[in-house]
């Protein structure tokens, strides 16, 4: 056996199941293992941006590693930016990055590159895999610190000769990390300061944002007055009808100061203690107040359900959560805007549905719409870094098959992985994706308000316009195989959207709005 196949043979052993692929020359032989391993799903993606994204929205469903398959340096370079976001998101990923045969690197080929000090800048685990011999135990040691507590990015590199010589063997699949128990100490410490009386809140990430861990964080609010929030961009976030509502802090700074102003006790669970995501002149860059005192119950390395379910135990033994009620918004008419297509979201989005939100400013109103709507997932931008969305949707879309999928695009941020569409048409996925056309990158002219710097010069307008010439989604869908159709009025898009979902597969939803900024 060679060493692509003990690679292959070995994921499966390990549990994954699923390969997001772009490869090169130097992972043929691995594609060649691919044929001979059916099990093992290959997923075929235009753009590397694609393949990591998809591999995170896949971890992010399952809590299961998918793998990206990646070509050398460059390609690997081509996938960071989503591997950044999968980093923030604690999720599972195996890469397998194919590099130059060891005798070859000497010779500084073209694609020749320093892949390693690449793969650290996203990687919690990177290692080079030197003989054949060793391929399968490395792939197996890749996948349990992928899967260990709390969750990463694992990079497998693989060099051709590697890949093709003999004398490689599968490996069975190893133990991973476990979540580790909070001390009961810890748990006592917190319970003494959400007793004491002082405004407090509870700061979710990680798996407190999901059932069961949510419930319990809903028995701790109920009994001590303590407010739920949530990171600002929360990797899953399960919400609707039946469970405690959730509130996010706010991406603006001087939004989230308001929410936390006066809190005295602010309990991080699974998540950081907060600070703003850009320095502007004048505004603080810790969100907490001077005179809120921190405290952390569990890290996401924790065990979180269990640490919260003592906490509320200790606290609220008979003590239900306070649940959302069951509320749809009214179906508007007239213009299509950013606040009334959350309307129309909010009144028909299905139950199980999956959204990924990369709506940007289009979507400051979907919270509140669709706080009512039938229990779901919400998936959101985790490190910032644009262009996740459309292959965020494809690997929840592949995770969960008998699920709906909404993903809701800025424009700009579409056109980063619009290749995504194609793989979307190709896996035949059922994902409605919606454009919120603005023609700009809105975000940036909000930031330039609140930057003080110049808007209306020529450089300023040439570089955030969007419109010179104008973007036309519907066939840039129709381009890869995606059913696509423009909405420009509420009714429009009512319409759009109730066929979309009606009928499976991937459909694309061009709808056009006004920019806020």
């Amino acid at each position: 056996m060679n060493g692509a196949h003990a690679v292959a043979r070995t994921l499966l052993k390990s549990g994954v199941e699923v390969c997001f692929a772009n490869p090169g020359t130097s992972e043929l032989h691995f594609v060649a293992a691919l044929d001979d391993e059916p099990s093992l799903r290959a997923v075929s993606c235009l753009f590397e941006g694609v393949a990591t994204g998809a591999a995170d929205g896949y971890g992010r469903m399952t809590g299961r590693p998918a793998a990206t398959l990646l070509h050398l340096g460059p390609g690997l370079s081509n996938g960071l930016a989503n591997l950044h976001n999968a980093r923030r998101a604690a999720t599972p990923v195996v890469n397998l990055v194919g590099d130059h045969a060891t005798f070859h690197k000497k010779y500084d080929a073209p694609l020749e590159s320093d892949v390693d000090a690449l793969a650290r800048t996203v990687s919690g685990w990177v290692r080079r895999c030197g003989d054949p011999a060793a391929a399968g135990i490395d792939v197996a040691e890749a996948v349990a610190a992928a899967t260990g507590a709390p969750g990463q990015v694992a990079t497998l590199l693989l060099p051709a000769d590697v890949s093709w010589s003999e004398g490689a063997r599968p490996a069975p699949p190893l133990a991973a990390r476990p979540p580790a128990a909070v001390s009961a100490q810890t748990i006592g410490t917190v319970a003494a300061a959400l007793r004491g009386g002082e405004p407090a809140a509870l700061l979710l990430g990680g798996t407190a944002t999901r059932e069961p861990a949510l419930s319990a964080a809903g028995r701790i609010a109920a009994t001590t007055g303590a407010r739920l929030l949530c990171e600002t961009f929360p990797a899953r976030l399960e919400r609707g009808a039946g469970l405690p509502a959730v509130e996010r802090l706010g991406y603006l700074s001087e939004g989230a100061t308001a929410q936390l102003d006066g809190v005295r006790h602010l309990v991080l669970v699974g998540a950081r203690a907060p600070v703003s995501f850009f320095a502007h002149p004048g505004l603080p860059g810790v969100l907490t107040p001077d005179d809120c005192r921190i405290h952390t119950l569990a890290t996401t390395a924790d065990d979180i359900p269990a640490a919260l379910d003592d906490l509320a135990d200790t606290l609220a033994a008979d003590t239900p959560a306070v649940l959302q009620a069951a509320v749809r918004p009214t179906l508007p008419t007239g213009e299509l805007t950013a606040e009334t297509a959350a309307a129309v979201v909010g009144t028909l989005l299905p139950e199980g549905a999956i959204v990924v939100d990369e709506a940007n400013t289009s979507g400051l109103w979907l919270p509140g719409a669709t706080a009512g709507a039938p229990r779901h997932d919400w998936l959101t931008l985790t490190g910032g870094a644009i262009g996740q969305g459309l292959p965020l949707a494809a690997g929840a879309a592949i995770a969960c098959p008998d699920r709906p999928v909404l993903c809701l695009e800025a424009d700009g941020s579409a056109m980063y992985t619009i290749s995504a569409l194609w793989t979307h048409a190709r896996e035949e996925l059922d994902i409605t994706t919606v454009v919120f056309a603005n023609g700009s990158y809105a975000i940036l002219d909000m930031e330039s308000q609140r930057l003080g710097t110049p808007a209306n010069g020529p450089a300023h307008r040439d570089l955030l316009d969007l419109t010179r010439p104008g973007l036309d989604f519907v066939a840039l869908a129709r381009g890869m195989g995606v059913p696509a159709s423009h909405a420009t009025t509420a009714e429009d898009f009512t319409d759009r959207l109730r066929e979309a979902f009606a009928e499976p597969g991937p459909h694309l939803i061009e709808a056009v709005v006004p920019a806020l900024f």
